[in-house]
């Protein structure tokens, strides 16, 4: 997949799934903007030295005005990859309700703004353009929500969101997708869950692949998808 030097966001670039995107596209040609709430020093190094990673920190997600002025300032823009967000796990009884405020927020409104600003960056490129977010396990298959059911609407609203999406842009050229993972093999995951079968698990690298095709050149006529990348489980 040929990415030179066409210019690509992706958001939650300092998580593992992030890092795994952003050296995959590196690896392609590509020219990564990230933005961070900090200074991206949660980063990897390796990514951070790389003159194609350009940090864009103190960017507030859920803020449609700090959304907006991040993409306004991008030089034409190929395609914008959304991974921020973030996981509450709980019996829904047991939850504040500052978490199903914060869960709405981290994944469906950060997801949805960052969309919207992608797409004025397009019509301003008049090329088209690729939209990747990401959903879960959960938000296709409701029953294995159980226990995280903040989670599992929030990231349900991300996959409808997107396949809405697909089709309200698809005459502009734009290629929105998604995919949904299960649990992914990371150190986070492995520690928290140290007897679990990690063959099972799909890889970070193997996910980021899948991504990398729905937001690459190569993909002229997939939309409008949510792709299960469960791994083995």
């Amino acid at each position: 997949m040929d990415f030179n030097g066409r210019h690509v966001v992706v958001t939650g670039g300092a998580g593992a799934l992030g890092g795994g995107v952003v050296a995959a596209l590196l690896e392609a040609g590509a020219v990564c903007h990230v933005p961070t709430t900090g200074d991206g020093g949660t980063i990897p190094a390796a990514l951070r030295e790389s003159t194609r990673v350009l940090i864009h920190p103190g960017v507030d997600l859920a803020e449609a005005e700090a959304v907006d002025r991040l993409y306004e300032r991008l030089p034409p823009l190929w395609a914008s990859i959304h991974l921020a967000g973030g996981f509450a796990f709980g019996p829904l009884r047991d939850l504040d309700a500052a978490v199903l405020h914060r869960q709405i927020e981290i994944n469906l409104v950060t997801c949805a703004l960052c969309c919207q600003a992608a797409l004025r960056a397009f019509s301003r490129g008049r090329n088209g353009g690729r939209i990747v977010n990401v959903a879960a396990r959960p938000a296709l298959e409701w029953r294995t929500g159980a226990g995280m059911a903040v989670y599992a609407a929030a990231k349900a609203a991300v996959a409808a969101l997107t396949v809405a999406l697909a089709e309200e842009v698809a005459k502009e050229g734009v290629l929105v997708n998604a995919v949904a993972p299960s649990i992914m093999d990371t150190p986070a995951n492995r520690q928290d869950m140290p007897k679990a079968d990690l063959s099972a698990w799909p890889k970070v690298e193997e996910v980021a692949a899948t991504i990398l095709f729905l937001a690459s050149p190569e993909n002229r006529v997939t939309r409008g998808a949510v792709v299960p990348v469960y791994g083995k489980a």
